[in-house]
């Protein structure tokens, strides 16, 4: 039984899908959190500072033309309070170009009692009164991450019942007040498992979370599930796009209902072009969904590599932004050729 909106939190949640979905463009992570921006930075030599935080951010925001490929944007909270020299919010420069804003809400994953090797992640305390500042700020969707480890024992029966739950718990919250959530089970690429396994695991894991929503009577048609594509571990051999499409294909039609309106993937540790060359596999295929993207490092990475903390460098950054943008937009339409790197 789905939850009983009213009309008014119904119309709200509708306009924030039709926003965010259509045929060619997907949402930027850019919600990285204050360890991981601080890792990113380190790697190009930049000390991570409030104030380099907000220089860089505000260079993928007001990258020309974004918006003609980017649908919507996933902001840290630290963002979603920044604005650019001039005074304007990065979340009302984003919207000038009709890139909708949005917020990572949950804060950060522990170690699962009772379940070795598993994870859970915090935040659900006090979310409907931070959806409500949120809200204020220009954010009209949510992202919470819940992390499933490959092992030869995990994730546990409990690991995914309880990671279910508190997406499942977010997710109803988040659309009590009128927000969109984005449901992300990160299953890892960690590891030296082959695609079968990974298949296996990713199939047990959407069960699990669909049931959860289920259970808490979340509108499906008023969500985005942004799960990982089926990849083999990161230290086992690569697949070939085709062989991750038809793995992941699989997977989704044995557990995704048709009534959730988009599937974002996220990049989950794959590089620029291998997230680009799989996303097109997929839509080279007939699906009841969209099949988009949610990518984080795989959209940012080469824009991060050009700006190098240089204001000179901005120009050249957005341009390479734009360029991994445009080729996922192509990707999305099962378009993309690797001649066009």
């Amino acid at each position: 039984m789905s939850l009983a909106l009213n009309a008014e939190t119904t119309s709200a949640l509708s306009a924030t899908i039709n926003d965010l979905v259509d045929t060619t463009r997907g949402i930027l992570a850019a919600d990285e959190s204050a360890p991981t921006i601080a890792k990113r930075f380190a790697g190009i030599g930049v000390e991570s500072t409030e104030e380099s935080r907000r220089h860089y951010r505000h260079l993928l925001l007001s990258t020309e033309g974004l918006g003609q490929y980017i649908s919507g944007v996933i902001l840290f909270e630290e963002t979603l309070g920044q604005a650019d020299d001039a005074g304007v919010p990065l979340a009302e420069l984003a919207w000038a170009q009709k890139i909708v804003p949005g917020i990572k809400v949950d804060k950060g994953k522990g170690d699962l009692p009772g379940a070795p090797g598993d994870m859970i992640t915090y935040g659900l305390d006090g979310l409907a009164g931070r959806l409500e500042g949120y809200k204020k700020q220009g954010a009209r969707f949510a992202k919470w991450r819940e992390v499933y480890p490959i092992t030869d024992h995990n994730p546990t029966s409990l690991g995914l019942t309880a990671n279910a739950e508190m997406l499942a718990r977010y997710a109803a919250v988040c659309q009590s007040q009128g927000v969109v959530p984005i449901v992300e089970p990160e299953v890892l690429m960690d590891g030296s498992h082959g695609i079968e396994r990974a298949a296996e695991v990713i199939e047990q894991v959407l069960h699990s979370v669909f049931h959860g929503l289920h259970q808490h009577g979340v509108v499906l048609e008023c969500m985005l599930l942004k799960p990982s594509m089926v990849t083999p571990g990161s230290e086992a051999p690569r697949a070939t796009p085709e062989e991750v499409a038809e793995a992941t294909l699989t997977v989704l039609r044995r557990t995704v209902p048709a009534a959730v309106p988009s599937i974002n993937f996220l990049s989950g540790g794959q590089g620029p072009e291998e997230a680009t060359a799989n996303l097109n596999a997929l839509n080279q295929a007939s699906a009841p969904w969209r099949l988009s993207i949610s990518y984080g490092r795989a959209l940012q990475q080469p824009a991060l590599q050009a700006w190098g903390g240089e204001a000179g460098n901005v120009p050249a950054a957005q341009a390479a932004l734009l360029k991994r943008a445009r080729l996922n937009s192509l990707a999305r339409q099962g378009q993309y050729q690797e001649g066009m790197e």
